[in-house]
C-alpha cells in the first residue's frame, strides 16, 4: 500500500478531528475554535487537490443509486463548506474590524447550521466510502481471511454505536440545529467534555452505518434485479 495514500488517510481522519473539535466552540473558546477551522479548511483544500481527478469524471459516473448518491452527497457537502466557510469569514474576530457589519446573529446562526450538516454529510461521505477503509484497515491489520466471530462483533458494536446515536441525536438536539430552530439547549461542557464528543462520534456513526448497509442492500437488489433479467432473456 503506498504511502501517500495512507498520509491522505492520516490527514482525512485529522479533518475529521477538527470538525468535531469545532463544533466543542464553548469549550475550546474562540481563538483556538478559529485556529482549528483555519487548519480544517486547509486540509479540505489538500483533500480536494488529491482527489481532483474525481470532479473530472463526474461527467461519467454510473447511472445507478450509488454513483448518482455519491455525487449529489459530494456537492451537497462541497455547498455546506462553503456556506461553513463564507460564514467563518464573516464573524471571525480576527476580521471582525473589517467585516463586523455583516457578522450579524442570523449569520452565526447559519454558521452553526452548516457545521452540524457538515457532521452529518461527511459521515455519510464516509458511509459510502466504509467498504475500501475496512478493506485499508485488514491490510494495515494484516488480515486476509474471513472469520465469522469477528465479522459478528464488528457488526455488533456498529449496530451498538448506531442505536447510540439515535439516542446522542436527541441528547445534543441535532433536530433543532439542522434546521436552524432557536434553543437554548447547549452542552454543558462543565459537567463532562468528553461525553460530548462521544455523542458525536455516535451521530457520525449511525450515519455511517445506515448509509454502509442502505447502499449494500441497494446493490444486492440491483444484483438480484440483473440476474432476473438475464433469466428471462
Amino acid at each position: 500500500m503506498k504511502k501517500a495514500f495512507i498520509l491522505r488517510l492520516v490527514l482525512d481522519l485529522f479533518a475529521a478531528g477538527l470538525l468535531l473539535f469545532g463544533l466543542s466552540y464553548w469549550w475550546l473558546g474562540n481563538t483556538a475554535h478559529e485556529l482549528a477551522g483555519t487548519l480544517l479548511f486547509l486540509l479540505v483544500i489538500v483533500h480536494n487537490f488529491c482527489n481532483r481527478r474525481w470532479y473530472g469524471a463526474v461527467a461519467n459516473t454510473p447511472k445507478h443509486a450509488r454513483g448518482l448518491f455519491n455525487v449529489a452527497i459530494t456537492a451537497a457537502l462541497l455547498l455546506a463548506m462553503l456556506a461553513l466557510l463564507g460564514t467563518s469569514v464573516l464573524i471571525s474576530h480576527a476580521l471582525s474590524g473589517l467585516l463586523s457589519a455583516y457578522g450579524g446573529f442570523t449569520v452565526r446562526q447559519i454558521h452553526t447550521l452548516a457545521a452540524y450538516w457538515v457532521l452529518v454529510i461527511v459521515s455519510i461521505h464516509l458511509g459510502l466510502r466504509w467498504p475500501m477503509i475496512m478493506g485499508v484497515a485488514r491490510k494495515l491489520g494484516g488480515i486476509t481471511k474471513p472469520n465469522f466471530g469477528r465479522t459478528l462483533m464488528l457488526r455488533a458494536i456498529a449496530i451498538g454505536m448506531a442505536i447510540h446515536g439515535v439516542w446522542s441525536s436527541f441528547e445534543l438536539g441535532i433536530g433543532t440545529k439542522l434546521s436552524m430552530r432557536m434553543t437554548l439547549d447547549w452542552w454543558n461542557f462543565e459537567e463532562s467534555v468528553a461525553g460530548f464528543f462521544v455523542h458525536c462520534v455516535a451521530i457520525a456513526s449511525l450515519y455511517i452505518c445506515a448509509t454502509y448497509y442502505a447502499m449494500g442492500w441497494s446493490r444486492r437488489a440491483r444484483s438480484g434485479t440483473a440476474i432476473a433479467e438475464n433469466v428471462h432473456q
